[in-house]
């Protein structure tokens, strides 16, 4: 025995081996490759005919794309400078068309000594979300997120500096109305004495006041017209018009629907079941012509405001069904836990329920999103100027007649850019938020 055991301890190893890499058929990219595309017969078919795909139209695509103009001023001359320089019977790209017209498709017809107003509006917006959509950006942009609605618009239409701030001092007065009143009569008075007071301003007061500053001091920008307007600067413009009302009016409309008041149940029900059952374009036709119907003659309603509040409304409604999902995906114990806490209805939708809700909802709100964004691209239809609008604008020109995969190419590629960048976003706020089933 005792041999035997002095033969044993001759093989036990006294020093731990070093930590060593998985082999490469069980980590790594030959093992995603194992697992994602060729994991049985039917994958791996299926990946082969996905691969032979995607090289044929490589083959196509890539040769079109590479020869191509950038310097013709017009698609006859596209052509020529193609066969000049690859041969006769080539055919490629005509991206002179986006090199002459690119400032028309971002701009439509703004004034070009005056594009740094939409760029430094475009900037701008970048701040004020900032702080909305990440953590580590400084709190003090806030004050701009607030003021940017009035400070966008200004730098956009132009004319007095003093219409936005009086607009602006709409809303203060309403919120000083919330706070005086609310301590006093409670929160649903003091929301309707809020605006009884931004209507009354807004209607009879903010005009002379306004007035008097303009006579007294007067600043003010350029005005432009809003049928300068046009291109990514119109879509994005009325998308994020949308984008921004929408969810707040949403989730407004999502509690009207489950309150035990009859009458508001009753118009949030409404409203929302109309709004989804017409189609957008419907409302857009309604926006366009009908609207001036009912408004007193003379009246002079910017059809682009027209615009932006009917895509509002109409996203407000899809909206308000994605957080009544994700109120309804709540379990019972959180308003029980509400409650508990002696939480009155504000304060527990607040603090508890509808931050979870939101959290729950987060994809179907970004789907809601970029769906209102691509959406605006339907305001051609009424005679705005949005890209594609442009787009059959540029072609009508005889120089450019006939030119479309490029215009379209084009204008896909930035409206991806847009919705995809928002899906990303999305992605983060999911893991972040961790939304996800671990």
């Amino acid at each position: 025995m005792s041999g035997t055991h002095a033969e044993t301890v001759r093989y036990v190893r006294d020093t731990m081996l070093p930590e060593q890499a998985p082999p490469l058929s069980a980590a790594g990219p030959i093992a995603w490759v194992r697992t994602n595309l060729f994991a049985g017969w039917f994958n791996t078919i299926m990946t082969l005919l996905s691969l032979a795909v995607i090289f044929f139209t490589l083959v196509e695509l890539v040769p079109w794309l590479v020869q191509s103009s950038w310097t013709a001023t017009s698609l006859n001359e596209c052509r020529a400078q193609i066969v000049e320089m690859y041969g006769e019977g080539t055919t490629g790209a005509c991206w002179a068309v986006i090199r002459e017209r690119y400032l028309q498709l971002i701009y439509g017809f703004y004034p070009s000594e005056l594009y740094w107003r939409p760029s430094l509006a475009f900037v701008l917006l970048i701040f004020a979300v900032a702080p909305i959509l990440f953590e580590r950006v400084p709190r003090a942009l806030l004050y701009l997120t607030v003021i940017y609605p009035f400070l966008g618009a200004w730098l956009m239409w132009g004319g007095t500096v003093w219409l936005p701030i009086g607009a602006f001092m709409g809303f203060v007065f309403a919120y000083l109305t919330i706070r005086f009143v609310g301590t006093r009569a409670g929160a649903i008075v003091a929301a309707i004495a809020a605006v009884v007071v931004a209507i009354v301003w807004w209607l009879f007061l903010m005009g002379p006041v306004v007035q008097e500053f303009e006579q007294s001091i007067p600043l003010a920008l350029e005005p432009v017209e809003s049928r300068a307007f046009g291109g990514f600067m119109l879509s994005i413009l009325i998308g994020v018009t949308a984008i921004a009302g929408s969810l707040p009016l949403g989730i407004l409309l999502a509690l009207g629907r489950q309150s035990d008041l009859f009458i508001v149940k009753s118009l949030c029900v409404g409203f929302i079941e109309f709004i989804r059952g017409v189609p957008l374009i419907t409302l857009l036709f309604v926006a366009s012509v009908l609207l001036n119907v009912f408004l007193p003659p003379g009246t002079n309603f910017d059809i682009i405001l027209r615009v932006m509040i009917m895509v509002t409304l109409f996203a407000a409604a899809y909206m308000a069904e994605v957080v009544r999902g994700g109120l309804a995906a709540l379990p019972k114990g959180q308003y029980e836990a509400a409650d508990a806490l002696g939480l009155d209805y504000w304060k527990a939708q607040r603090l508890i329920i509808m931050p979870q809700a939101l959290k729950i909802s987060i994809p179907g709100i970004v789907s809601t999103f970029i769906g209102v964004f691509k959406d605006t691209t339907l305001v051609s239809i009424i005679g705005l100027l949005d890209p594609l609008g442009l787009s059959n604008a540029i072609r009508s020109d005889t120089a450019w007649n006939g030119v479309v995969w490029e215009l379209y190419g084009f204008i896909a590629l930035m409206f991806f850019i847009f919705c995809f960048s928002m899906s990303r976003y999305s992605m983060y706020l999911e893991r972040k938020l961790q939304t996800g089933h671990r």
